[in-house]
């Protein structure tokens, strides 16, 4: 709890000093390559019915948003003093982006992956290694993001002097869902500036995948106020029962897992449910507590797509635009596709493609 005090404390104060908010902004325009284009799907807008813009993110820098959180907290740890950072990682691009500004920065990096992850991630994790990352494989549990979160966290509280964690999701415990946010919200602001000209009521809605929810959290935050329809997609995997899904606001009970209280999916004697999806950045049992939080307020509406229908955008939206999504981006197009008989073709829908889908390509020669 102290360290987390000191975190706060301390991330709140150079978000008030000019030289962090310039030096971010400079690395996100120079290195990170934002701002990302806000792009018109003709085709897929000539074959859905309505008027749909992809947000880009699969055009940054190492292939997905996550370089955006993981720029602005590298810069916080530097200014903290911290010479180790450490992270968890699913898909491996959260794993990625923090070996990338290790490496730009000459910090220490460890990060933590489940091995089944590792496995269907094998492209990522060389890249990690590439850069100079040590990547420690997790073995217990459902070795998957869960488990190496657990074990990213027990390596922080034995190292907190030295040690900075760099979460990659909209969870864990306070105050790094608002951290996260915060480095993450760059993308909403500036879908909401790049839609005026086409939209000047703004967009009719948003579609975005949701694992932990970063890249949901990011798109949605500037919009909030706005009568902007906000649509969070979850990994339906298989089925329904547990262990075949990640549907945890859609088929979860509240509780607390990795130091928040939010939505996840438990037994009901308490403990965590086994979760299972096609995409390995949404194979988290749990999600980041302000998604909870709209939810429950009415804000933000969710639902669940299967592992097929992911499949099925992912091909569709390579076809018709030549962009081929991550599988986790996959699931938000497919979000849309199957809700598109709800807008007629003066409506403006905007998708967020939060990573490229070359880390997945492999993948499907075993389908």
């Amino acid at each position: 709890m102290a360290q987390l005090g000191d975190l706060e404390a301390g991330y709140r104060r150079v978000r008030r000093d000019r030289g962090f908010t310039r030096e971010l902004a400079v690395l996100q325009r120079e290195y990170a390559g934002r701002p990302t284009p806000l792009y018109f799907a003709e085709r897929l807008s000539a074959e859905s019915g309505a008027r749909v813009y992809l947000k880009r993110e699969d055009l940054c820098h190492t292939g997905a948003h996550k370089i955006n959180n993981c720029l602005g907290q590298a810069l916080l740890a530097r200014r903290l003093g911290k010479r180790r950072i450490i992270a968890e990682t699913g898909a491996g691009q959260h794993g990625v982006a923090t070996a990338t500004v290790a490496a730009k920065f000459g910090l220490d990096c460890v990060i933590y992956m489940g091995s089944k992850d590792v496995e269907r991630q094998a492209q990522n994790v060389f890249r990690m290694k590439l850069l100079g990352a040590e990547v420690r494989e997790v073995k217990s549990g459902t070795q998957t993001l869960k488990d190496a979160m657990n074990e990213a966290l027990r390596d922080w509280v034995t190292n907190v002097e030295t040690t900075y964690y760099l979460i990659g999701s909209v969870a864990g415990p306070h105050p790094y869902p608002m951290i996260v946010r915060d480095f993450q919200s760059v993308i909403g602001f500036e879908a909401r500036r790049q839609v005026k000209p086409v939209a000047a009521k703004g967009p009719r809605a948003i579609y975005a995948c949701v694992g932990g929810g970063s890249n949901a959290m990011g798109i949605f935050y500037a919009f909030i106020p706005t009568r902007a329809e906000l649509i969070g997609v979850e990994a339906g995997g298989t089925g329904s029962r547990p262990g075949r899904h990640s549907a945890s606001l859609t088929r979860g009970r509240a509780g607390i897992l990795h130091g928040s209280l939010t939505k996840l999916l438990s037994a009901p004697d308490g403990n965590v449910s086994p979760v299972h999806s096609i995409a390995a950045g949404l194979d988290y049992p749990g999600v980041g507590p302000e998604h909870a939080y709209l939810q429950r307020s009415g804000r933000a509406r969710y639902i669940s797509v299967t592992d097929r229908e992911a499949l099925a955008a992912f091909h569709r939206l390579t076809k018709l635009e030549g962009i081929p999504p991550a599988f986790e981006s996959a699931h938000a197009v497919a979000g849309f596709l199957k809700e598109r008989r709800r807008y007629r073709k003066s409506d403006v829908v905007l998708i967020n493609v939060s990573g490229r889908g070359d880390k997945d390509i492999p993948r499907l020669f075993e389908k």
